[in-house]
């Protein structure tokens, strides 16, 4: 018989990156920008909302990063040096 098998670890499998499809999604749905009018600073809404899509891209990728790292690895001791003291 084989050796035993180790369970694998799941990876990037979170489920908080699903929302990284947020700032993918929401700029390719046309009725949102197909309008000249609110005019931000007299700029039409479609140069404006290009912006806050970078805005949104810049607040999901940060959010899924924060919800997802890793718990930082425990201090190790450090090491003796040469007179045996740490």
């Amino acid at each position: 018989m084989g050796e035993p098998t180790t369970p694998r670890p799941n990876g990037d499998r979170s489920p908080w990156n699903w929302l990284l499809l947020v700032p993918i999604v929401v700029p390719l749905i046309p009725a949102l920008f197909n309008a000249i009018e609110p005019k931000l600073f007299n700029f039409p809404l479609f140069y404006w909302l290009q912006l806050a899509f970078i805005a949104l891209g810049v607040a999901t990728t940060t959010l899924v990063y924060q919800m997802t790292k890793r718990p930082a690895a425990p201090d190790r001791p450090a090491a003796p040096t040469e007179d045996g003291v740490s």
